[in-house]
């Protein structure tokens, strides 16, 4: 990757960063919220009921407000899901990271999956919200993998992402590129769990990912800017 080729800003953009660790304050999430203001990023991942927190911090800049759906095994039942995205959305998230159901997937119910993810969506497209669809591919097999991007986009997802960065493995570039040719170009990848340094990143955003979930944004975003010789952001 030709690292001048994108720049800080860009870069930036293509971040979600995240906020989900279980012992995280309000203090560190208004913390959190305002490093994600100062790198302008694409969005902060937050837990549920840290959303309207988050969108209060966050208001007067462009950071949207995510958070997480079925989190973080995909196990809910459907009400669940779509009663917790809409508390979301009410609250001010603008993007939902929902966990489609890994042990109906593994089971091979298919239409199950499919109608899981398909509420969660048109819930979100009330709100004008974004839905990216977790597999959690460490305990998933290709053929898997594939058959969740078939079903996520089938449903009107908007992205297919890798991880929840709490199982034992996160984003891989094999599953990146697996992911990136099993859906069309309307949909997009996000990569999540490892993405730690820039190098990382940037070997994920060639392989196909556009999005990425990250809690070292600012280091990573710093490098960037120390290699492009523009000295430190913020």
């Amino acid at each position: 990757m030709n690292v001048t080729s994108l720049t800080v800003a860009q870069v930036a953009k293509m971040i979600d960063h995240s906020l989900l660790r279980p012992e995280l304050t309000s203090d560190d999430v208004r913390d959190g919220c305002a490093l994600a203001a100062q790198y302008d990023v694409a969005s902060v991942c937050v837990k549920p009921t840290d959303v309207a927190l988050a969108a209060k911090a966050l208001t007067g800049t462009s950071v949207l407000v995510g958070t997480v759906v079925g989190f973080p095994h995909g196990s809910s039942v459907t009400a669940a899901k779509t009663a917790e995205a809409r508390a979301a959305l009410d609250d001010g998230a603008r993007e939902l990271d929902m966990v489609l159901n890994i042990g109906q997937l593994l089971s091979g119910h298919d239409e199950a999956v499919a109608d899981d993810i398909r509420a969660v969506v048109e819930v979100a497209r009330t709100g004008g919200a974004l839905v990216k669809v977790i597999f959690e591919n460490a305990y998933l097999q290709d053929e898997a993998k594939i058959r969740a991007c078939r079903l996520s986009e089938d449903a009107g997802a908007d992205y297919v992402k890798t991880s929840t960065g709490f199982a034992p493995g996160g984003a891989t570039l094999e599953d990146v590129r697996l992911m990136r040719a099993s859906v069309s170009e309307r949909m997009k990848v996000k990569a999540a769990g490892g993405v730690r340094t820039l190098d990382a990143l940037l070997s994920m955003f060639d392989a196909g990912a556009v999005r990425f979930g990250a809690t070292t944004t600012a280091t990573m975003l710093d490098d960037l800017s120390a290699r492009l010789a523009g000295g430190p952001v913020g």
